[in-house]
Order: structure tokens, then sequence, then C-alpha cells
């Protein structure tokens, strides 16, 4: 495995190149290897593991199959230890810009560093380039790193410490159970009664020490080097209350963008990427896997990246070389 990569490998043309270096790439990668197609990932960040590594290291992920419960930073480094068994090379912290095909099939991948080339394409970006959703309350963004945070990368930040969640989704409900035995109080707000987050997650959200106010929103902050304060309106009566507080954690979520992607030519609904039963894109040799995708009955978990990425995987062998097999049997007839 080469963690940075080298300039050397620009000039080999590799199988198959992985764009995102989060779950789904990272078991394409993986993957690749069962099918003796050598294997190149491109991510933009510094580190492999997509979200899970830069935003959630700390949260339970709980529908991968064959985990009860798996914490995200753990789950990374199992995905990289099954990868990283074939050797595919690595280059981080380069962003995707431009891709064409040359007249002998060769597809040119350009990055803001170096062009790589490759046989086929996967794509595998998760929700592309993304950047949190702002508070929306007087003085948030100042105390941002000063007691304001957008995701948990430390659990041992909030310990002992009175902290508001915010939001109704799947990441806000996580980071209140994460933080319940860590922090000295948790209080969720969420604007609705109602939850977007897993049925079962929400359960265990209301038969906890979690002081959960629905209807209610964040008006304001305030304090001096540190957070102090926080005013919350009730979105009905317009009630005003003020809370103590040393920390708020932000599930509001994130704006996504395909960058330089959405310039390729590739088929678009709204910020994802339409494919089909073989994770094909409309560009013959490119193929896309994961939450950046779309098709009819999509389902965006961890869990259904891991099934897509076989598929692309495996549909792209066939394109570079006709004569092999779609289906190569199942892995437990691997000889060790």
């Amino acid at each position: 495995m080469t963690e940075t990569g080298s300039l050397s490998q620009a000039t080999q043309v590799f199988d198959i190149t992985i764009i995102g270096g989060g779950p789904t790439g990272l078991f394409a990668a993986f993957y690749c290897g069962m099918r003796d197609a050598s294997c190149k990932i491109i991510d933009s960040l510094p580190e492999l593991g997509g979200q899970l590594a830069t935003l959630y290291p700390e949260k339970y992920i709980y529908d991968v199959p064959g985990f009860p419960k798996i914490r995200a930073k753990q789950l990374v480094e199992q995905l990289k230890e099954q990868a990283f068994q074939y050797n595919p090379a690595v280059h981080l912290n380069e962003t995707v810009e431009g891709l064409t095909r040359r007249e002998d099939g060769v597809f040119e991948l350009r990055t803001d560093k170096q062009v790589h080339l490759t046989k086929a394409v996967i794509i595998c970006a998760g929700i592309g380039a993304f950047s949190p959703r702002p508070l929306p309350a007087q003085n948030a963004e100042a105390f941002v790193g000063r007691g304001v945070y957008y995701y948990i990368d430390d659990l041992e930040k909030f310990r002992g410490k009175r902290t508001l969640v915010i939001g109704g989704g799947d990441s806000a409900v996580d980071f209140a159970l994460m933080l319940e035995g860590v922090a000295s109080s948790v209080t969720l707000i969420h604007r609705r009664d109602q939850f977007r987050a897993h049925e079962e997650s929400v359960k265990r959200l209301l038969s906890s020490t979690v002081d959960v106010r629905t209807f209610v929103e964040l008006d304001s902050v305030s304090g001096g080097d540190w957070l102090e304060k926080a005013v919350l309106i009730h979105n009905k009566t317009k009630e005003r209350t003020e809370l103590a507080v040393d920390a708020i954690v932000s599930g509001l979520g994130f704006t996504a963008s395909l960058g330089p992607i959405a310039d390729w030519g590739l088929e678009i609904e709204g910020n994802e990427i339409v494919v089909n039963t073989r994770m094909e894109t409309n560009i013959p040799g490119v193929y896309a896997a994961g939450d950046i995708v779309t098709y009819p009955g999509k389902v965006k978990l961890i869990a259904t990246g891991f099934g897509e990425a076989p598929t692309a995987v495996n549909n792209a062998k066939t394109f570079i070389d006709p004569k092999a097999k779609l289906s190569p049997g199942h892995s437990s007839n691997r000889k060790e």
C-alpha cells in the first residue's frame, strides 16, 4: 500500500481507479484484489475512511452485517486491513478534476496534482464535497471551536460538560446517545416532534436520560472566551428559555456538491449519479457505488454500498476483459 502515492505511478495504467476512500471505496478496493485487478484509490481527504474517519470516528455503526455495533474508526481500520491485503495504490490529498478517454480506451483522470491512467473508474465519493450546515442562531459561528461543534472526533472533549445537541436525524440522535455517559448532562432539541432517525435509535433516545425537547429551536448563544449560554425558543408558543451550556453539537447535517465530477457528462439527478443495476453510468467504463448513486429503490446505507461495490467491480472487470466471468464464484472458494 502506498499511503501518499508516487509520481511514477502516474505513468502506470491501472485496471480500476476508485474515486473516494470511504467504506464503499475501501470495500471496492478489496474486491478489485479478489478479481486480480490492479487498483488505485484517490481521495481528497488526508486519511482514508471518508466521513467515518473525518467526522464520526467515535460514533457507533449499527447496520453493518456481522457487527451488533462497531465504532466508525474501528470499522475503517478493519476495512483498510481487508483492502490492503492486495496492496492498492493510495493517493490522498488529491482532488479529482477532469476525466477524458483516449483513443486507445485508456482514461486520463486529472487531479489537482497529476494525471492518472486507468482502464475503468468507479466513483465512490459518498455525498461528494461536503460542508456543515451552519447553525441558524445569532453568534453561533463566533463560538466554533470554543464550544460549538459540527462533529464529534473525540468524546473526551465533552466529558463532564453540559451539552446541547441540535437536530432530529440519525446523526443528532446518535450524538446524544454517545454523549449520555460522558457529558454531565445532555439536552436534545428538535424543531418538530417527528424524528428522521432509525426507529430503534429513537426508542433508545426516549428511554435514556437525555432531556428531549421538541418544537424547540436555537435562537442565540453567548459567552466570553468560551460558550456559556444558549437561548432556546419554542416555535409554537414563542416562549424563550435560557440554558447554561458548555458545548453545542450540531446534527443538522451537511450540504454536498459533486464538484468537478458534475461536469464530466454523467447523467445526474439532484446531486446523485444515475446508474443501472450493473452500477454503470452513462459513460462506458465509468461506474459508481454508494451514497453518490441513485436508481429506483436506492437506500442510502453503508450496507447498501458494500453490496454495490462488488457489482461495480465485477462489471468493470468484464469491461476491461470481455473474456472474464461476471460472477467469479464465492469468496469462500478462495485458496489461502
